[in-house]
């Protein structure tokens, strides 16, 4: 399937996972794959009055149900931007000093994500800045809800 990418969990949220059950008389923990399939889609980033917005846009129809099941389930939750380039993290934005308000679109979702607060608004910005930067340069970013990658984009 080629409007999808399999990303692992774990790496997007920078926490080793320990999945699995302890088998009887063994010290280490059994590891499982924490593994997700990410619809892929085009992301653009723009500032808005009092925060900025994020658009995910998915040509494929599947891809864009499956992007949106997840907007919906994972609503209310944290929502984070991670920009990768060449396998590092390039830069990783979480949005906790704003509500994020997730809508969707024909093709997609938008999520808006402001403050009432200057110190924060500024923030959120800043944040919109970097990730404009990051994409102009070609990293790939996902955008994560409640620590669960719901799209991203090369």
């Amino acid at each position: 399937m080629t409007t999808t990418m399999m990303m692992d969990r774990t790496a997007m949220t920078g926490m080793t996972g320990m999945g699995g059950t302890m088998p009887m008389g063994s010290g280490m923990p059994a590891m499982s794959p924490n593994m997700v399939m990410v619809p892929r889609c085009t992301m653009k980033v723009e500032k808005c009055a009092g925060g900025m917005k994020i658009t995910c846009i998915c040509d494929d129809p599947t891809a864009c149900t499956m992007m949106q099941n997840l907007c919906t389930m994972m609503a209310g939750g944290m929502c984070s931007v991670s920009c990768m380039m060449n396998g590092m993290m390039v830069c990783c934005c979480n949005l906790t000093m704003g509500a994020c308000k997730v809508e969707m679109t024909k093709d997609g979702c938008c999520v808006t994500c402001t403050s009432g607060d200057k110190a924060c608004c500024d923030m959120i910005q800043g944040c919109c800045d970097c990730l404009m930067a990051c994409m102009k340069a070609g990293c790939t970013c996902c955008m994560t809800m409640g620590g669960t990658p719901v799209c991203c984009c090369c």
